[in-house]
């Protein structure tokens, strides 16, 4: 996507999109939602830089099914959400938000962003106090505080994300960088984090022990990871009202977006995925001290919170 034309803004306005890889010669300039060019940039930090490698060309190892399938969801993705939720899932994603322990002043990752409900939760966490990003000649302004990273495989997720920073513009936004690069192979530095979130997005990973690992990774010493998904339930009962609810309500919306079989896949999805206790079991198999899985929504959804 080329520039367009927009209105003079000062430095201080551009925002900007990191790619956890990128080749002077392959990377396209973006547009920011100001209009203004996204150019690619290096940068410098108090404490080490967070790219620990580069990802080279094959950045993001999922399926190009599921890949494909994010992109085209985006555009009503938020919408779909409330409508299927009735808005409920705001109060769990908040509930995720708090169980991973983000204080103020931390630096925290949300893995799987999508279009940044748990970044914008943890940015007005964590405020402001941040580590400050200093002047690269001809990138981005001096005193730029970047605490809340946002990282997601989907190009148009992340597109979408960032113009939705610029319309509920909050002061604290300025300290949230977006990034498209590949949760199985994170682009940070080792005991990096204070906190990590994910939200829907465990379950679409097509190594989800490895995910774990680089969770573990990248996390502190007794920091905490707080992981919200559908809860794949040990109740026959829940199981079937959950995929009564699949098949009778959630499909036949997403058909009014043309978008049917892109959300049929979440029934195979669930079944696909961990029980709570499996989850536990994984999560200490990749070295968690402590693991708990909650079932919250009347058992349709859960939280494991594991501690590093």
């Amino acid at each position: 996507m080329g520039a367009v034309t927009g209105p003079a803004l000062p430095p201080s306005a551009v925002r900007h999109l990191h790619y956890a890889s990128w080749s002077p010669s392959s990377l396209p300039i973006r547009c920011s939602s100001f209009g203004l060019p996204r150019r690619p940039f290096l940068f410098l930090l108090r404490s080490p830089p967070p790219p620990r490698r580069r990802l080279g060309n094959n950045r993001v190892r999922c399926s190009a099914e599921r890949h494909a399938l994010f992109n085209r969801i985006a555009p009503v993705y938020d919408n779909l959400n409330d409508m299927l939720s009735l808005g409920q899932h705001r109060s769990w994603k908040r509930m995720c938000v708090s169980w991973s322990g983000a204080k103020r002043g931390n630096r925290v990752l949300d893995l799987c962003c999508g279009s940044g409900d748990l970044v914008f939760f943890l940015s007005q966490k964590v405020g402001t106090e941040g580590e400050l990003m200093t002047e690269c000649k001809g990138c981005i302004p001096s005193g730029w505080l970047i605490q809340v990273y946002g990282l997601d495989f989907s190009s148009e997720q992340l597109s979408i994300a960032s113009r939705r920073e610029d319309l509920y513009w909050k002061a604290c936004y300025k300290n949230i960088e977006w990034i498209e690069g590949d949760a199985l192979d994170l682009p940070f530095s080792d005991s990096y984090f204070d906190a990590i979130t994910i939200g829907y997005g465990l379950r679409n990973l097509i190594d989800r022990q490895k995910a774990m690992r680089e969770i573990f990774r990248v996390l502190k010493p007794g920091s905490k990871v707080s992981i919200l998904d559908f809860n794949k339930s040990t109740s026959s009962l829940v199981s079937l009202l959950q995929e009564w609810m699949i098949d009778n309500v959630v499909v036949p919306t997403a058909s009014e977006y043309g978008l049917s079989q892109e959300y049929k896949y979440l029934k195979t999805s669930i079944a696909e995925f961990l029980t709570g206790k499996e989850l536990e079991k994984l999560a200490k198999e990749v070295g968690f001290s402590e693991a708990k899985h909650y079932e919250i929504g009347g058992g349709f959804m859960g939280n494991l919170v594991a501690t590093r």
